[in-house]
């Protein structure tokens, strides 16, 4: 009899490992499955096409989220406004550093929050991409290699010629040229039967640039303090404040749980984001057995080789990487993590392996699974972030104290006992 017993025991554990192997071939079979856990509204997808400026697109699709936050409804700002603002200042700082400032069609999400600041906003019907030469979308080439070679040239010249009115010659060339590729920026317009200027259209949205700040995680700095993020696109040298790594990513997760959008700026060279953002996922797969956590199938995972995981993590969700402190600094020194690219975060998912992952607007335009969005693990986000922005009131009151970051309330209060 007992004999009997073990024989049918044998048979169930065969029969559930069985089941266990068939349910997971199946969960491998049908690729990627998200189920979303957070999710905060943002404005529809645009579509950079040929221009290098995925700051001022993800910039923008921030602020445009933000004030969905905020309860004002729903704004199409124009990129090209922030963007002919932003060349004419980089272009200026390029010949008074001569040259040591790059001048490129790169920018930093800092362009944004200082452009809005000091120059306004322009709804998209006022200054569209794409008019000026009868297309629809951006296509910055052309205007490159114009402006690329005027600035350097003006950044080896010892003496620069002056205009009648005082002006520099070779800026007002530069400007003209922005001004015929990109378009004119306005100096009035009228948007739902109220005319504005830029600056008392940005006033008019209830926005405060100065709520907004830079986060990022490197050990080459203090810690809880602002450093200048040493990257060719910060060229106006915007401060960052520096957080340990597992704080950093506390503020990503505290922002979506209370509602707060996330600009999201990346490293995108990497294997896990080339080989399947198109089909709306990012992932890092781990793939020397440092993973968030391997489960019940950990020999299998464990037992496989780095190209091999790789290769199952472009089909199905495998084991993520996750990394130290240590590991995310190696890669920024190495030069291994770049600043490439700027996105929107707007919330929160899972796959069915139980890996975590933020929801990315992109502005690629309509494409991929998800048009135009994807879903990145939070393993590579940990990895691969440059720096966010967010509203300062999207930080852990507990780190936000570390970091001497008042409140609103605050402020205001120190504002009215000096006057």
């Amino acid at each position: 009899m007992k004999k009997v017993f073990l024989l049918l025991g044998a048979i169930a554990i065969s029969a559930t490992m069985f089941a266990q192997k068939a349910t997971d071939k199946a969960s491998e079979d049908e690729g990627y499955k998200f189920t979303i856990t957070k999710e905060l509204p943002i404005t529809s997808v645009k579509n950079q096409k040929n221009a290098g400026t995925c700051w001022c697109y993800s910039g923008l699709a921030f602020i445009e989220a933000e004030l969905l936050r905020m309860g004002k409804g729903e704004y199409d700002f124009s990129e090209m406004y922030i963007v002919n603002k932003t060349y004419h200042d980089r272009a200026q700082a390029a010949v008074r550093t001569s040259g040591d400032v790059s001048f490129s069609q790169g920018g930093a999400f800092n362009d944004v929050i200082y452009g809005m600041k000091h120059y306004g906003l322009v709804p998209e019907s006022e200054m569209r991409p794409g008019v000026m030469y009868g297309d629809t979308l951006s296509d910055h080439s052309e205007l490159s290699a114009l402006t690329d070679a005027m600035v350097a040239a003006m950044a080896k010249a010892k003496k620069k010629q002056k205009s009648k009115d005082g002006g520099m010659m070779w800026l007002k060339a530069v400007d003209a040229v922005h001004d015929i590729y990109l378009g004119k920026c306005p100096e009035r317009f009228t948007y739902n039967g109220v005319t504005y200027t830029p600056k008392s259209f940005y006033e008019s949205t209830g926005l405060n640039a100065d709520d907004y700040v830079s986060i990022t995680s490197y050990t080459h700095h203090p810690f809880y303090e602002q450093f200048v993020l040493e990257i060719q696109d910060n060229w106006r040298w915007g401060l960052s404040y520096n957080v340990p790594l597992d704080e950093m990513m506390e503020i990503f997760d505290y922002a979506i749980e209370n509602g707060y959008p996330v600009a999201w700026g990346s490293d995108v060279s990497e294997q896990g984001f080339r080989m399947g953002v198109r089909k709306g996922f990012c992932v890092l797969p781990a793939t020397d057995g440092n993973a968030a956590g391997l489960g019940s199938d950990q020999a299998r995972w464990s037992g496989m080789s780095a190209k091999d995981i790789q290769d199952e993590a472009a089909n199905h969700p495998t084991p993520q990487r996750w990394v130290t402190q240590e590991e995310r600094q190696d890669a920024y020194d190495n030069g291994e993590t770049t600043d490439d690219h700027g996105m929107l975060i707007y919330g929160t998912a899972k796959d069915q392996m139980g890996n975590e992952y933020y929801m990315v607007k992109n502005s690629w335009g309509d494409y991929g699974d998800y048009h135009g969005i994807f879903y990145c693990s939070k393993a590579f986000v940990r990895y691969k972030t440059m720096n966010i922005v967010v509203h300062k009131d999207a930080i852990p009151p507990a780190i936000k104290a570390k970091l001497g970051i008042q409140d609103n309330n605050a402020n205001a209060g120190k504002k009215g006992k000096k006057k």
